[in-house]
Parts: structure tokens; C-alpha cells; sequence
């Protein structure tokens, strides 16, 4: 039996804290009110800003269809799978969810979104790349929809100087899906009061780009050819030229990005160390590609620029750190901002990033041992915005100057040296198995903890790799790789070993 009674405009809003997905409802109500309708907003909060989002469900009624109906109309208090007329998503991840959830159908739904991503929880702590394919994303949540209009309004709201929730509400207005008029989007701004000015440009930029396309992103142009960088420094000139000079041109843009790494992590030295690596697997046999090459670069530039408390020091005290985080908080002109840092150093990284000898001593000590060990048991807070802080900070990273001759970088080169000559012994007579060797760097990675769970990982698939000999297969070694990355606690590398007898 078909329903034939009039049914509410059925609207769900997913935002992040901080977003104004409230400001955005409370809009589509107040427009709704003031231009004949009942309107009704209700949230249910996610329980942090990332982890999940607040779910604001709007329902409007024409107050005349209610009168003719004889009654006050009994609105719902949250969205049903296949029930809703209009998604808003706040972010690309959360139309996803909103497809998910059942919220978006292909005969009903239209569904407005931004593209930009703030990556989730399970994203950010993954051991690999835990990230969601944006593209396949995009696709899936297009496929969903009924019509699926979309673009940066993350961008388009820094741009007019206002926040995401007036650009969602000008795309809602350009999808001329509500039966209110632009006139009516504005008025409802200007009665809000606060921030009237950019909120209505955002709106309007909105509006436009929602009708130009259905708010489709325009077609990316190709990026322009790298340019050769030209420095100044001879040291430095004569690193990029021996790159130019002497490694095939698909691998040169990696080489390069190596070579600046491990001159701001070290000097130009130590990039010369570098390429004296990467020229000994230029010469390996492999693809026309140079896929191993290219594996080789950017992994090898990775683990020579490890994180040690010299390197979290400069990283924290960086002017472009501070510009970046002022501009985040949109810390406006007379206000102070105050960037506190949650520092908790270990023995062992304080012993690592001093002087060999020292360290080891400070390390097998007895009474200078605990003493350093009640002084850093408990965390810190440094303020690296206030001076002594920051000059704290800057003596840690100072610190970098006598890496090279740290227990820290004896134990990693150590470790860097027997890769690479695994990846030399494995390319003579299997290329494939050795670029897989070469992405098991990807295992080695982060600070502290993290980093003991990473090297644990690489030590036991290494012996799993040694203990195969010829027979391991490369697809073998990738699947023990991913397994490694797949939980922090390693039973799915334990369970991937047991599968192939390597345990």
C-alpha cells in the first residue's frame, strides 16, 4: 500500500567538533520557521572530534499542509536508513560513513560533501598506511547517491574567511533541493548576527560552485615538470649534480628529495654518504623501471634520518612549526598563543643521544643511572612559545652535532648496513624478492615505543627471511610485511609465520 499523506523534508548533518554543524541546523530551522514551516533539530554526539562525528537531523513541515491536516505533525527524532532527503558531510570520510549507515539512497538522496580529509583515529595510528583510498571513496559514495555534489569547502571556507558550516549551507542553497530561495539562505545569516559578512561570502562562493557542474571538482591539470633545484652552497651543488650525473633520470626525483632530507637532518656529509649507498644498488641488476632503485631511495633516506630526541627537538622548534600552528588556531593579530609540548624522555634516549661513551656509561651505571631516572619517570610539559622553554629545546636539538658518534646511530647503521646487503645478495638472483626487502623498512619507523615495536618486527621477519633462504617467494615476504603492520602487538605476523612454517 503506497503512502499518500505529505511527508517532512528530512535533512542529516554530519560535522566534526568545531565545525558548526550546530549553527548549520539551527539555520535550516530558523529558515524553515520564518518562511512557513515546522522545523526540528536534533544531535547525537560522537564521542570525540575524529573518532566520531555529531549526527544533527532536521525535519520541516509546511505549517499550512498541518493545518489542513487538522494536527501538529510528529517529527522524528533521528534519520532512518533510506529516509532522508538531504545529507550534508562535513568531510569526505563522513559521507562515507553516511553511505555506510544506510542514510544515502540512489532514488532519494542528495548528498553534499567536502573532499578534503582530516584522517581519522584508525588512519593516524595504523603502523602502515592505514589511510582510506580517497578516489575509491569518492566513487562508491558517488555511486550511492542520487546526485552527489562536492568540492574542498574546507578550502573555499579559509579562503572567504569563514567556516565550513556557511559553505555547506550556500551548497545546500545552489542545490536548489529545499524550496526556499537564495534571498531566504542570506536573510537567515544575517538575522544569526555573528560573523554576517564572511559568512555570506563563503556562502555565495558556495552557492555558485554548487550550481557550476553540480559542484563537481574540476579536472586536475597535470603537475608541471620538476625543476632541477640550483643551490648556492658548492657542497650542495655538487650533490645535486652527481645526482644528475650519475643515476638514471626515473629515480632522480627521490634522490634528490634524499639528499634534502639528510642535509637538514645532518649535513652535507652525510648525503654524500648517501649517495655512496645508493650508487652500490644503481648497480644491481633489476627492472627497466628501476623499481628497486627507487624503493631502495626513498626508504634508505627514511631510516638515515631516524627520529632521536636531537631530531624531535628541531622538528618542535621550527619557525615554519610555529607559523603553521598559529595559522591552524587562526591566532589573530594582538593575540598571544602559548604552545605547550608533552615531553617524556627515556633513559635509554637520553643515553642514545649523547656521546658513545658516555652514554654506554651513563647506561651501565649505578647511582648516576637513578638519578636520571627519577628525574625523567614522569613527563614533562615544555613551553616551547616561551623563551626557556624554547632555548631548551634548542640545546636537545644542538645535540645533533655528535650524532654520528651516538650509541643510537652505531645500532642503526649497523642495521642499515646488513639491508643493504641483503637487498645486494637477494637482487643477484631474485629483483622482485629484493624490492620487497627493500619496503620492509616501512617496519622501522617512529620514537620510543614505537620504535622498539617496529624493530622487533623487522628482526623477526628478517629471520624469517634468513631462515627461507631462496624459496621465500616474493609475494611470501610482502604478506609477512603486511602482517607485521597490521597490529602493534604482532599476533597477525606470529599467525603469518605459523601459515607459511617460518615461525
Amino acid at each position: 500500500m503506497t503512502n499518500t499523506k505529505a511527508q517532512p523534508i528530512k535533512i542529516a548533518i554530519l560535522a566534526m567538533g568545531g565545525e558548526g554543524g550546530g549553527v548549520l541546523a539551527d539555520w535550516i530551522v530558523d529558515m524553515g520557521e520564518a518562511n512557513g514551516y515546522v522545523a526540528q533539530t536534533t544531535s547525537v554526539p560522537g564521542v570525540a572530534q575524529r573518532t566520531g562525528a555529531t549526527i544533527y537531523y532536521v525535519e520541516l513541515y509546511p505549517v499550512a499542509q498541518a493545518d489542513a491536516d487538522g494536527g501538529t505533525p510528529v517529527l522524528a527524532l533521528m534519520p532512518l536508513p533510506g529516509d532522508v532527503d538531504v545529507v550534508l558531510a562535513s568531510e569526505l570520510m563522513e559521507a562515507g560513513r553516511a553511505v555506510q549507515r544506510g542514510l544515502v539512497t540512489r532514488e532519494r538522496t542528495t548528498l553534499i560533501a567536502s573532499t578534503h580529509r582530516v584522517f581519522s583515529i584508525a588512519e593516524k595510528s595504523a603502523m602502515g598506511d592505514g589511510r582510506v583510498d580517497s578516489d575509491q571513496l569518492l566513487a562508491h559514495t558517488a555511486n550511492a547517491a542520487k546526485r552527489f555534489i562536492r568540492f574542498d569547502m574546507a578550502q573555499a571556507a579559509e579562503a572567504s574567511g569563514s567556516v565550513i558550516s556557511a559553505v555547506l549551507f550556500g551548497a545546500l542553497a545552489g542545490s536548489g533541493v529545499l524550496p526556499f530561495s537564495r534571498t531566504q539562505f542570506e536573510a537567515t545569516i544575517e538575522r544569526g548576527g555573528v560573523g554576517v559578512k564572511p559568512s555570506l561570502k563563503a556562502f555565495g562562493a558556495a552557492f555558485t560552485r554548487a550550481q557550476d557542474a553540480g559542484g563537481d571538482e574540476p579536472a586536475k591539470e597535470a603537475p608541471a615538470a620538476a625543476q632541477a633545484p640550483q643551490p648556492r652552497h658548492p657542497a650542495v651543488r655538487a650533490l645535486v649534480e652527481r645526482v644528475q650525473r650519475d643515476f638514471p633520470l626515473p629515480a632522480q626525483d627521490l634522490l634528490l628529495e634524499g639528499v634534502r632530507r639528510l642535509i637538514d637532518y645532518q649535513d652535507p656529509a652525510y648525503a654524500g654518504l648517501y649517495l655512496d649507498r645508493m650508487a652500490a644498488v644503481a648497480a644491481l641488476p633489476g627492472s627497466e623501471d628501476h623499481r628497486l632503485l627507487r624503493e631502495t631511495a626513498r626508504h634508505l633516506a627514511l631510516w638515515m634520518s631516524y627520529e632521536d630526541t636531537a631530531r624531535v627537538a628541531a622538528l618542535k622548534t621550527r619557525a615554519t612549526r610555529f607559523e603553521r600552528v598559529r595559522g591552524e588556531a587562526r591566532v589573530q593579530p594582538g593575540q598571544v598563543l602559548a604552545i605547550n609540548e608533552y615531553m617524556h624522555p627515556r633513559l635509554q634516549e637520553i643515553c642514545e643521544t649523547l656521546p658513545g661513551g658516555i652514554g654506554r656509561w651513563l647506561m651501565n651505571s649505578t647511582l648516576p643511572r637513578k638519578i636520571v631516572e627519577r628525574f625523567t619517570q614522569h613527563g614533562r610539559v615544555i613551553q616551547t612559545s616561551s623563551l626557556r622553554g624554547y632555548l631548551m629545546l634548542r640545546a636537545v636539538a644542538a645535540c645533533r652535532r655528535w650524532r654520528l658518534s651516538t650509541m643510537r646511530y652505531a645500532e642503526e647503521n649497523r642495521r642499515i648496513e646488513e639491508w643493504l646487503q641483503r637487498i645486494a645478495a637477494t637482487a643477484q638472483r631474485n629483483p622482485e624478492l629484493a624490492v620487497e626487502l627493500a619496503q620492509c623498512q616501512r617496519l622501522v619507523k617512529g620514537y620510543s615505543d614505537t620504535h622498539e615495536r617496529g624493530i622487533r618486527n623487522y628482526d623477526t621477519v628478517m629471520r624469517a627471511f634468513e631462515r627461507a633462504g631462496e624459496r621465500l617467494a616474493p609475494a611470501t615476504l610482502r604478506e609477512l610485511r603486511d602482517a607485521a603492520l597490521a597490529d602493534e602487538h604482532g599476533h597477525k605476523l606470529q599467525a603469518a609465520l605459523a601459515q607459511h612454517a617460518l615461525a
